[in-house]
């Protein structure tokens, strides 16, 4: 129940609002209940956004699916990614926003989720470039992430303006295609 109050929460007012008082209040217990469930504010959050990374694995997986070469299948990984932060924004912010928990204070099962989100990426760079070594596919892996997730936080700040731009899923295709290109040309 906890869980669930706290995704309602977060999509109703956003990942700034949430406290502990607000999740007891909206299941009708008390901030002492949640303490003999949770170990603190950040245990829960960790556990919320565990739900909601496994809900973006799931609609990954979907969109890559919907592609037959592994170049169109990491542009919908890329464009997936936006659309489900753009549908899940406060739940997306509690995971990369201001008030989300210190990734160093994360426990190890939570850290031990995220290299599962890049294997995806992972897999389809080697077979891209099949001679590439891990470390440099790993490597490649984080930076396409980290160039898509900019924009999804530009485009989701209402930050992408300040380009001249207002459409953040032109912008993704061409950072991924081009980032692409050039990373198979140097295979």
């Amino acid at each position: 129940m906890a869980l669930n109050a706290t995704k309602t929460i977060v999509e109703r007012e956003g990942a700034a609002a949430l406290s502990t008082r607000k999740i007891a209040n909206e299941i009708g217990y008390t901030v002492g209940s949640l303490y003999l469930v949770f170990a603190n504010l950040d245990d829960l959050i960790f556990q919320v956004n565990a739900r909601t990374l496994s809900e973006l694995a799931a609609e990954l997986d979907r969109a890559a699916a919907r592609s037959n070469t592994p170049k169109a299948a990491l542009v919908e990984l890329g464009l997936a990614y936006f659309r489900f932060a753009t549908s899940n924004l406060g739940r997306w912010e509690l995971i990369f926003g201001r008030g989300s928990p210190a990734a160093n204070a994360s426990p190890e099962w939570y850290r031990n989720r995220i290299p599962v989100l890049f294997d995806r990426v992972e897999r389809l760079l080697v077979q891209l470039a099949p001679s590439r070594k891990p470390g440099e596919v790993a490597l490649a892996a984080r930076a396409l992430w980290g160039g898509v997730h900019g924009i999804c936080t530009l485009a989701l700040t209402d930050k992408l303006g300040i380009a001249g731009l207002s459409d953040a899923e032109p912008l993704l295709t061409t950072l991924i295609e081009t980032f692409l290109s050039g990373w198979m040309q140097r295979s």
